[in-house]
């Protein structure tokens, strides 16, 4: 009996994507210390390419791009991306994901060294869940099991989206972070 309830608790998928080899190791052995099977890929094009997006034109112009010959059968429940990477950054990463009719239910969270509030804001305008200040934490990690539940419970109901998600959106800080955090109750979150 023991061994069919481990069976029915669902191992979630993240696809890590940084191009620090240190930043990279990290995260991978956060998340696979949270329990999470993880895929770690050191840019946006590989990140990509491992989601079956071989490139921008043809998710756009393709009525049938899910159904692509390179798609992994690997589902992928989370992205966690970097913001600043060389050629394509998290932030066009995560353009791409939300603009894919196959991608765009993915939760996607953007992880950077540099406190921004402009650059934060945007990319939770453009769809992303949490932007993470580095080094991330275990701490951190573990405010990713909310975006994974949403994610399949999205699943579930046929692709509808909440789209006042960011509806009381607050800005926390604190001494060493500042993040900004939402609940659909219009309250802050205790960091």
């Amino acid at each position: 009996m023991g061994m069919a309830a481990a069976e029915t608790q669902p191992q979630f998928h993240v696809l890590a994507v940084d191009d620090s080899v240190i930043d990279r190791k990290l995260i991978e052995k956060l998340l696979k210390t949270s329990s999470y099977q993880v895929t770690a890929v050191d840019s946006g094009s590989k990140a990509l390419e491992f989601l079956g997006l071989l490139n921008e034109e043809e998710e756009i112009n393709s009525e049938f791009a899910s159904f692509s010959p390179h798609h992994h059968d690997i589902e992928v429940n989370l992205i966690i991306t970097d913001y600043c990477m060389p050629g394509m950054t998290g932030y066009d990463l995560l353009r791409k994901i939300k603009k894919s009719a196959s991608l765009k239910d993915i939760p996607v969270v953007i992880m950077s060294s540099e406190n921004v509030p402009s650059r934060i804001n945007r990319c939770l305008e453009e769809g992303a869940e949490e932007f993470f200040l580095k080094p991330v934490q275990l701490s951190d990690v573990s405010k990713l099991k909310p975006h994974l539940m949403k994610g399949k419970s999205k699943e579930n109901i046929n692709g509808e989206i909440n789209n006042n998600k960011r509806k009381g959106m607050e800005e926390i800080s604190s001494p060493d972070r500042t993040r900004t955090r939402y609940n659909n109750t219009n309250g802050l979150e205790v960091i």
